[in-house]
């Protein structure tokens, strides 16, 4: 087998010298661990801001990387991730990437100028060509382990993520929950909508995630069989119109079809009602397909309240109807309206009234109700909630 590049063998073929080599660079290591916690003190701030137990660590580190060196550089069988195992797992939670990288290079450099210092001149040169392979090497294992906790983090707060959604459906949201979100870095002071849509073949729930930051909003998500359903908060979290725009313009995350938004609450305790009310116009919304591609739980009313939606039908006939019903010449003008085929002067001879004045009622309708009789879609609204709101009182 040859030998592996800048390695002893490789750099040097004489066994006696690269021996001689090997013992003299094994002697030189101590000072060489000195001379590079030093220079890590003397070079980083966030050294020195570790307690004392993680800088011990990292002199474990620095020493376990030297030796290393040696190992490598005499040929024999090497593990470049072995020097990480030294350091207890808990470490790589403590030291970031970027500080592991500043720790390889200055370790790297430390020994590269100890070389220099403590070695014949005979030695140098092997030596130092010899750590620069060394130190990518290092380079390399350091990248695959921090990779592989990031996967393992990355699917571990996915799972996390899931239950907070999960629970959340279900109506299950307490403080436990709340500690979970917490760990996600979600904050529950902020309002927050539950939009529910088609789940893609392939979620890419971090495209999600970056999208939604870029519209200054948080996002908690979660594929429920064929659905994706998306908790949002934050800043961009406001007058639902506003926030229902903002949610479309991440349409291209959810699969093809209608994503519905539910009403705004108060936090991740409250949202179960903005999930119920989501996913009920969800189920709903194919029976209004002209509608937008993105629309609030509460434009699809009349849908839901056919499709079985006791919160839908109770919203329609104790909260839109009372508003007419407490005024017996608003009602009669709606209904007069919706009867003639909204025909303002059929209306007004009905009613036996001038245009002008139905005019003015209509007007006083949609004051009162926040829906226009003289618009179809919510003309239709209008007279689901008067249907229901008689039966209601019935």
């Amino acid at each position: 087998m040859d030998p592996r590049p800048g390695t002893g063998p490789a750099l040097i073929s004489s066994a006696r010298m690269r021996a001689g080599v090997v013992k003299r660079l094994a002697a030189a290591s101590s000072e060489m661990n000195t001379a590079a916690l030093a220079a890590l003190a003397s070079r980083h701030a966030w050294f020195g801001q570790l307690d004392a137990e993680s800088r011990s660590w990292i002199g474990v580190l620095a020493r376990s990387g030297i030796d290393g060196f040696v190992t490598w550089f005499a040929g024999d069988e090497f593990d470049p991730e072995s020097i990480f195992g030294a350091a207890p797992r808990v470490m790589a939670r403590r030291i970031s990437l970027q500080q592991t990288v500043d720790l390889v290079r200055t370790t790297t450099d430390v020994v590269e100028e100890q070389i220099g210092l403590l070695l014949p001149r005979s030695d140098r040169q092997p030596l130092q060509l010899g750590i620069v392979f060394y130190s990518r090497e290092i380079a390399f294992a350091a990248a695959a382990i921090y990779a592989r906790a990031a996967e393992s983090r990355g699917a571990w707060d996915s799972r996390i993520e899931a239950t907070i959604v999960d629970a959340v459906v279900r109506a299950e949201a307490d403080d436990n929950v709340l500690s979970r979100a917490s760990t996600l870095g979600w904050s529950d002071s902020t309002h927050v909508v539950v939009a529910v849509g088609g789940a893609p073949e392939q979620a890419q729930l971090e495209g999600l995630r970056r999208s939604a930051v870029k519209l200054r909003l948080e996002v908690l998500a979660a594929t429920q069989g064929d659905r994706l359903v998306c908790i949002f908060g934050g800043p961009g979290v406001g007058e639902p119109v506003t926030t229902c725009e903002r949610i479309a313009q991440l349409a291209e995350h959810f699969a093809p079809g209608p994503v519905v938004v539910g009403p705004t609450v108060d936090g991740l305790t409250g949202a179960h009602n903005s999930a119920r009310a989501a996913a009920s116009g969800y189920r709903a919304a194919k029976a209004w397909p002209e509608g937008p591609a993105t629309m609030l739980s509460h434009d699809l009313l009349p849908e839901r309240a056919l499709a079985g939606d006791g919160h839908a039908r109770r919203s329609l006939a104790t909260e839109i109807f009372p508003a007419l019903a407490a005024n017996k010449e608003l009602l009669d003008t709606c209904v007069g309206f919706l009867d003639n085929g909204s025909s303002m002067e059929a209306t007004a001879r009905a009613l036996f009234v001038h245009p002008n004045t139905v005019r003015y009622r209509l007007k006083r309708i949609q004051d009162v109700t926040g829906y226009n009789p003289s618009d179809p879609r919510e003309a239709y609204v209008l007279r689901m909630a008067i249907t229901l709101g008689r039966l209601h009182e019935a």
